[in-house]
């Protein structure tokens, strides 16, 4: 290995922090960040904007529905699951127009371009975004959001400093945000940002808080209550908001269903409706109401879900996911591709999802197979530069600030080529983006 090229992984190496950044996890290191288009990077500027005004198309939808000026069903889907108490914390008034602060949708490249897998209001990597960045910049990189995008961004989350409040379902994350939270303080010294266990944390008046834990976890916070009470009387401004309908999957189901296409076409404008048609796959909510003798499930042609146990492997090139409000609806764990299940576990992931409908919502979306690219590793354990052949999830962080929705970072997780699903593993390489032109 040349000997520049040693220096530069040595001084990648050498900047993770003491604590590391991940709990117990690690990464292949890449002397290179992920090369991206100029009119790639200008989409996703333009896509930004329209993940916010989708997520506030779908906010108005709900509350609606829960008005009577929608169809009622779509908040009862919504809602499945849910504490009856949380369910009505998230509909007052005061929290009504609350939206997530930071925005990231998890892209698998194709051959064609990009489709968006999901959107995450909770996402980790913030802080090993900020990571990467600010060490890829050091090298004379020109990282998309540059050398301090990422703390710019988180900024303007919390303007006045706060709290980092992690529970511990989310502790593989802990270690990111500690040092995310450091780096603000590093940054912007007026201000004062700290990282805190969820479980035994006393909001404060006129602290903020950033919310990094799913909102099922809830039940294994013991002094939740007086955080939910601090922010229902103004105390304190909890981000992300405690809106459990908000993080959804399903969410994707709802964008294409017909009876709902006029009121997509009139929040969003006909031009972001016909974009995001172009990159939401198509979605179904695995629901058991039987259909009427002459209707058929949408692209399926089946009249009943049970129909599709009998379903060849090549129709089973779908996905199915637990929607959310679950230990399974994040960080991949409620996730399998049906074509490579055995037919035996296909039919009964069918069952439990029907079964389990009014509690646990699943559905079922259309895969696509990310495209392949070469991407530089070391590999330590031959010491040596590689070249991976693999696939890439990318995430572009969007961070909602005053004047516009800015895209502050984006990172790439490429994985090996026979892996189907992608998600941060300890074959995978994490890098930050650049663009190339």
């Amino acid at each position: 290995m040349p000997a520049v090229m040693e220096n530069r992984l040595d001084a990648i190496r050498s900047a993770i922090p003491v604590e590391g950044l991940f709990a117990a996890k690690d990464w292949l290191i890449s002397p290179d960040p992920f090369p991206i288009s100029g009119k790639f990077v200008r989409e996703l500027e333009h896509l930004g904007h329209r993940l916010a005004v989708f997520q506030r198309a779908c906010n108005q939808l709900y509350q609606l529905s829960v008005r009577g000026k929608q169809p009622a069903w779509i908040a009862k889907y919504l809602d499945a699951g849910k504490p009856k108490q949380l369910v009505e914390y998230a509909r007052q008034k005061q929290f009504r127009e609350m939206l997530p602060r930071i925005i990231r949708p998890d892209l698998i490249l194709t051959e064609t371009g990009y489709i968006i897998a999901e959107i995450d209001s909770v996402p980790g990597g913030i802080g090993l975004t900020a990571w990467l960045n600010r060490t890829y910049a050091a090298l004379g990189e020109d990282v998309i959001g540059g050398e301090r995008g990422m703390l710019d961004g988180f900024r303007t989350v919390l303007p006045n400093g706060g709290d980092i409040i992690v529970s511990e379902e989310s502790a593989t994350y802990r270690p990111e945000m500690i040092w995310l939270a450091q780096e603000m303080n590093a940054f912007f010294p007026e201000r004062n940002w700290r990282t805190l266990a969820a479980e035994n944390y006393e909001p404060q008046d006129g602290r903020d808080v950033y919310r990094f834990f799913e909102l099922f976890d809830l039940a294994n916070i013991p002094n939740i209550d007086s955080l939910l009470r601090a922010a229902a009387e103004g105390q304190v401004n909890v981000t992300p908001p405690l809106k459990p309908f908000l993080e959804e999957k399903l969410w994707f189901a709802l964008f294409w269903l017909q009876p709902l296409r006029e009121f997509w076409r009139r929040e969003l404008g006909e031009k972001y409706f016909l974009k995001l048609q172009e990159v939401i796959p198509y979605t179904w909510l695995l629901d058991p109401t039987p259909l009427p003798q002459h209707a058929v499930i949408p692209r399926l042609e089946i009249h009943d879900w049970r129909e599709a146990e009998r379903f060849s492997q090549k129709q089973r090139d779908v996905l199915l996911k637990v929607s959310g409000f679950s230990p399974l609806g994040w960080g991949g764990r409620g996730v399998a591709l049906g074509a490579d299940l055995p037919h035996t576990e296909w039919e009964k992931r069918i069952e439990q999802g029907l079964a389990n409908f009014d509690s646990q919502p699943t559905i079922v979306q259309q895969f696509h197979k990310g495209a392949l690219v070469e991407h530089r590793y070391f590999d330590g354990k031959n010491a040596e530069l590689r070249t991976m052949n693999g696939r890439v999830r990318l995430c572009p962080y969007y961070f909602v600030e005053v004047d516009r929705v800015r895209m502050r970072g984006a990172l790439a997780t490429i994985v090996p080529a026979d892996k189907k699903l992608i998600h941060g593993m300890r074959d995978g390489i994490l890098a930050p983006s650049k663009q190339v032109d």
